[in-house]
């Protein structure tokens, strides 16, 4: 659905950003929506509070290091016979 028709912004562009863990500042800088006429403001704000209410982002963590043992460094690190 488009929720932004001055930017032609539709509902699932609006969530695909909320769901990478923007708010809707970020989205609005992001995207331009509710920066024309204002109209969807209340719409777009409704579609950023309803996914992060049910769709929480991902915490992901990287490995800053490998230990030795680790599953990944199999290969890497086989014992010679």
């Amino acid at each position: 659905m488009i929720v932004c028709v001055c930017r032609r912004i539709s509902d699932r562009e609006i969530v695909r950003h909320a769901r990478a863990g923007l708010g809707f500042d970020e989205i609005q800088f992001e995207l331009g929506v509710a920066t024309q006429c204002g109209q969807c403001e209340g719409c777009a704000r409704d579609v950023v509070a309803q996914c992060s209410n049910s769709c929480p982002t991902a915490n992901i963590k990287l490995a800053t290091h490998t230990q030795e043992g680790s599953p990944w460094n199999i290969l890497q690190h086989s014992p010679q016979a």
